[in-house]
C-alpha cells in the first residue's frame, strides 16, 4: 500500500509531516507493521515435547511437595 502526502502551495515543512503522519496512522499501516515485527515463532516439535516433559515433572514436583506439607501456597 503507498501512501502519498503532497505538499499545498504555502505549506510549512512541518505542517506536511503533521499531515503524513495522521494518513499513516488513520491508514494502519504501522499497526499492521507492528504485528509483523514481533510474531512470535513457532515451536520445533522436539521444543514442545521438551516443554511438555517439563511441565509434567514440576506439576509432580508440586504434588509431592504438597503431599509432605512442604508447599506453601496451600498452606
Amino acid at each position: 500500500m503507498v501512501l502519498e502526502v503532497k505538499r499545498k502551495e504555502k505549506e510549512s515543512s512541518q505542517n506536511l509531516i503533521r499531515r503524513f503522519g495522521k494518513s499513516v496512522q488513520q491508514s494502519g499501516i504501522l499497526t499492521r507493521a507492528r504485528k509483523f515485527r514481533f510474531k512470535a515463532r513457532k515451536k520445533s516439535p522436539e521444543m514442545k515435547k521438551r516443554a511438555a516433559l517439563r511441565r509434567e515433572e514440576k506439576k509432580r514436583a508440586f504434588i509431592k511437595m504438597k503431599k509432605e506439607g512442604k508447599s506453601q501456597r496451600y498452606a
